[in-house]
């Protein structure tokens, strides 16, 4: 069965393990959601995450990071542009979205995936895929 939304299906798996209390998650592998993996673990939303080869296209584990007294550290995931409906943000747009207050907003841009602030940085706009926070 084909997935219209994988990203969605990513972000679903993260916030359910998470509710869940589980150590890692399994995801399967894609170039954008290594670099949303890659991302969240350099804002400290998750521990850690692995690549792990298999007979397809690989799969990401994701190791999911809590608080000290067992709260997700993660407290939400919002998926912003859907394959029915593409979001496009300038970079001036960019500094006026909510979630850059509370959290990351994650764009994929020409120069490749990155946060709000770095493309706020860089002065360039793309499609906003998800928020974080």
């Amino acid at each position: 069965m084909s997935m219209t939304d994988p990203i969605a299906d990513m972000l679903t798996r993260i916030r359910n393990a998470s509710k869940a209390k589980h150590n890692a998650t399994d995801i399967p592998a894609s170039s954008l959601k290594k670099e949303i993996a890659r991302i969240l673990k350099e804002y400290s939303y998750i521990r850690d995450y692995l690549v792990l080869p298999d007979n397809k296209q690989g799969i990401i584990r994701v190791y999911l990071k809590y608080s000290r007294d067992d709260k997700p550290i993660i407290h939400g995931l919002r998926r912003l542009s859907r394959p029915a409906l593409r979001r496009y943000v300038s970079a001036r747009e960019i500094f006026r979205y909510p979630y850059g207050r509370q959290g990351i907003m994650i764009v994929s841009t020409s120069s490749g995936v990155m946060t709000d602030q770095e493309a706020t940085q860089k002065k360039i706009g793309g499609e906003a895929v998800c928020a974080v926070w």
